[in-house]
């Protein structure tokens, strides 16, 4: 029996919504897990009953206490909602600049975001305890900010600097050199002030353990803004996958929308990292993944990694508290015992 094109269509879209659905439920069973682990407050079993009796109109005795409550609102929800917007953050943004530059491999640090920040927050560090102990305002996350993007101007002031020899490989070899050049100078300020490489290793392996509601109130206009900008260019990196003539013969202003991408991807990137540190292979561990299970086209591929790069880290999340108890083990290190069997894997893939 064949089928014809209204029934591979209507097939297609079951599929793509079967996914969708599938993927919020993940996310809601991921925030209620990991709300209700926690090396103090009430016991886990009690966390759902006490979130249900929250919602109007339901009335049940969880037998949590007011100071369990605080627990679990003030400590444990902050972070978990944390996770997942940085999750989404980071996954949404990898695969946009996948799109932009036709490569499944690279990740939202490939122009110097990570470097930048990194060296933002190293400064910081350095000089905190004589010059910024009565500031206003935490400077540690504004100075990652500020480093991230001034690091992502550099490279695209750089890579775009050769005239019509101008493309995305000189984008990326500009990111290489910068990303070079911010890492030199941070080796430099550690080694000018050793006391303070402990801290530095520590939040550029990522750390969601301080995360407080006004990191979240932080990040999520950022998130939100550089979210709707990628979604809105969906389609057109689904045209740019042709290649950059044939995409320009479509009608498709190839640097413009390389552009837009690249800003928006890295304004979201830089305040997922000003709040979490570095937070390796999210940006490709997801989007490959949500390829492989629903399509290459971008259409799905930028909601989907939205939904599952904020489950993925949320589950993440979960073994770095409970690994090293009463310790934490920096989620950057869970990450990257996922991430890097599964780059290995993908490397031998696209080989074969």
């Amino acid at each position: 029996m064949s089928l014809t094109a209204d029934d591979v269509t209507q097939r297609a879209g079951t599929r793509v919504a079967t996914w969708f659905t599938a993927s919020f439920a993940l996310l809601i069973i991921a925030v209620l897990v990991g709300t209700m682990i926690g090396p103090a407050g009430p016991q886990w079993w009690r966390v759902p009953f006490e979130l249900a009796d929250r919602l109007p109109l339901i009335s049940i005795n969880s037998g949590v206490s007011a100071e369990q409550w605080n627990i679990v609102w003030q400590i444990r929800m902050p972070r978990v909602v944390l996770a997942a917007l940085v999750g989404a953050m980071l996954s949404v943004a990898g695969a946009s600049y996948q799109g932009v530059f036709r490569n499944p491999l690279v990740d939202p640090y490939l122009l110097g975001v990570a470097a930048g920040a990194g060296l933002g927050a190293t400064v910081v560090f350095s000089l905190k305890r004589q010059t910024t102990q009565n500031w206003l305002i935490d400077p540690l996350p504004l100075a990652a900010f500020a480093g991230a993007l001034v690091a992502v101007l550099a490279t695209y002031l750089v890579g775009t600097a050769f005239g019509k020899t101008r493309s995305s490989t000189t984008l990326v070899l500009a990111g290489i050199a910068v990303t070079s050049l911010a890492t030199a100078v941070q080796t430099f300020v550690l080694q000018r002030n050793n006391d303070v490489v402990r801290q530095v290793y520590s939040w550029i392996l990522g750390r969601l353990s301080s995360a407080t509601w006004a990191d979240v109130r932080l990040i999520l206009p950022y998130v939100v803004f550089s979210s709707t900008v990628l979604m809105m260019h969906r389609r057109l990196l689904d045209v740019m996958r042709v290649g950059d003539d044939e995409a320009t013969a479509l009608g498709t202003n190839i640097r413009r929308v390389r552009l837009v991408v690249v800003l928006a991807a890295t304004l979201g990137t830089a305040a997922a990292v000003a709040v979490s540190g570095l937070i390796g292979f999210v940006g490709i561990i997801v989007p490959h993944t949500v390829r492989l299970l629903a399509g290459a086209s971008y259409r799905r591929v930028l909601p989907l990694s939205i939904l599952l790069g904020a489950v993925f880290l949320v589950l993440a999340d979960i073994p770095s508290r409970v690994l090293a108890n009463p310790a934490e083990t920096p989620i950057g290190v869970v990450t990257a015992f996922f991430g890097a069997p599964f780059f290995l894997i993908l490397l031998r893939t696209r080989k074969n």
